[in-house]
């Protein structure tokens, strides 16, 4: 098994796909030469992709991720720690997804490619999460939410049922958000307000 990003969120990965069974995990990414996280060597990504190499993202960044998502041929994988909860139907979750420890999703819920599902983060039922989407720790989304692609959660943020985040936006620790978020809004407080718009370029 292979983690592209060798960092602290690619060694909480680790620890998921060891918890999930994998008994080789090896770290890649940008550097020019190999050096050294967590113990491990971490080998520059010159290495050989091919669509057969299972593989999975250990970068934070959402955007980055939907580069590397389009830059790289691989076998991305998901990575759902076996302390977290999911409902029964929990059988839509994107290929290169990592859900942490103590996350609860409940039914009907659908969670797009390449989303991180934090720490204790609680996914409350039939919400939708697009692709390459953050909820950080201990983050709160009610029923019945939309997450478009590329948005993140604050720590400790809570969404109200029904509310529609837009694509892209950011949504400070804390919040709480109560009426829909336009795509590429920041909001912060409680009410959670629009503080400024920032496009992705």
């Amino acid at each position: 098994m292979i983690i592209y990003g060798a960092s602290g969120h690619g060694l909480v990965i680790k620890d998921i796909l060891l918890r999930m069974g994998c008994d080789s995990v090896h770290f890649v990414d940008d550097a020019d030469k190999p050096h050294w996280v967590g113990g491990q060597v971490v080998k520059p990504q010159s290495i050989e992709w091919n669509d057969k190499l299972p593989c999975v993202l250990g970068i934070g960044n959402n955007s980055i991720r939907q580069k590397l998502d389009l830059a790289i041929t691989a076998d991305f994988v998901k990575a759902i720690h076996p302390n977290s909860i999911l409902a029964i139907d929990s059988d839509h979750i994107g290929a290169g997804t990592v859900i942490m420890a103590g996350v609860i999703v409940n039914t009907g819920t659908k969670v797009g490619r390449h989303a991180i599902l934090n720490t204790s983060s609680s996914i409350d039922h039939e919400c939708v999460i697009e692709d390459f989407v953050h909820v950080s720790p201990n983050a709160t989304l009610c029923g019945n939410v939309s997450v478009g692609e590329g948005s993140h959660i604050g720590a400790g943020a809570t969404i109200i049922q029904g509310i529609t985040v837009g694509k892209w936006a950011t949504i400070g620790a804390g919040a709480v958000v109560i009426r829909d978020v336009p795509d590429y809004a920041v909001v912060v407080g409680n009410p959670a307000r629009t503080i400024r718009s920032v496009p992705k370029f």
